[in-house]
């Protein structure tokens, strides 16, 4: 079997992460007044703050999408595949990269954030990049670091929102969906290119639960955040390994090591 090894075109890759580090790099400089969006329904109170940051990490998370479909694009092996599937984790990363710029001071904290930042995401777009191409050299190790980075971004979610102690139906509407769309590109990675939309969902709705449950507990961020993380990893896995048509005897073990490993982190950290 031939193998490829191509990698993005330079100039691209530049001006992609030029743009989105700019936009970071401007928002300590700017100041707009916050606005409150309230919306009353049936029960409870809606209520959305928008300022600057928040229109920021949006702008910068579709930039980031566009700049990787843009990349994508240029791929020899693309051969009319879907890029859809490629926009989410680069979205994501640079969102994610935003979560700690906005709410440091700019200092020698801010300036490490920020190139460690724009490292990773150099690095997610061009793991994305290999993963076009199944037959690529790369692809298992690049496949491997996109589910790492994606549990990680969930993982950093799920701590920052607990922290930000949000109500429990704003929690669950930015949880669930990226849960389910991080669950459906790590079993698409594992399978080699299958969808598998009733994992995804079934996986969301389970750790969404314990969200809720988790929700009116006394825990730190992070606590919680391990928490989900170990349900959500765990179940990912134990799905992956059932569609791999794994053993019974087999098919727990990956699952159970890491869910009790995170757990047992959960435990001992007192942050």
């Amino acid at each position: 079997m031939q193998t490829h090894h191509h990698l993005p075109d330079a100039d691209r890759l530049s001006v992609v992460a030029a743009v989105i580090l700019l936009g970071y790099a401007l928002t300590p400089f700017v100041s707009l007044p916050e606005r409150l969006v309230s919306l009353q329904l049936p029960g409870f109170l809606f209520e959305l703050r928008l300022n600057f940051s928040t229109i920021v990490a949006v702008l910068v998370s579709l930039i980031a999408a566009a700049g990787t479909d843009w990349l994508i694009q240029t791929h020899p092996h693309l051969e009319g595949k879907v890029r859809l599937p490629h926009w989410l984790l680069p979205a994501l990363t640079a969102w994610a990269i935003g979560v700690p710029l906005t709410t440091l001071q700019v200092g020698v904290e801010w300036w490490v954030v920020f190139t460690l930042g724009g490292v990773l995401f150099l690095l997610v777009v061009l793991a994305e990049y290999i993963v076009v191409d199944p037959q690529d050299i790369r692809h298992a190790l690049a496949s491997i670091g996109l589910t790492a980075v994606s549990f990680a971004l969930y993982l950093v979610l799920a701590v920052s929102l607990r922290a930000a102690g949000l109500r429990l139906y704003t929690l669950i509407l930015t949880l669930a969906p990226t849960l389910f769309l991080i669950s459906l590109r790590a079993l698409y990675l594992r399978s080699g290119g299958q969808w598998y939309l009733s994992w995804a969902a079934g996986i969301t709705l389970v750790v969404s639960q314990l969200a809720a449950a988790l929700h009116y507990l006394p825990l730190t961020p992070l606590r919680f955040g391990l928490l989900l993380l170990a349900a959500a990893y765990g179940l990912t896995s134990l799905a992956a390994g059932l569609e791999e048509g794994r053993g019974l005897r087999f098919v727990w073990v990956e699952p159970l090591v890491m869910a009790v490993l995170l757990v047992g982190v959960s435990l001992l950290v007192r942050v």
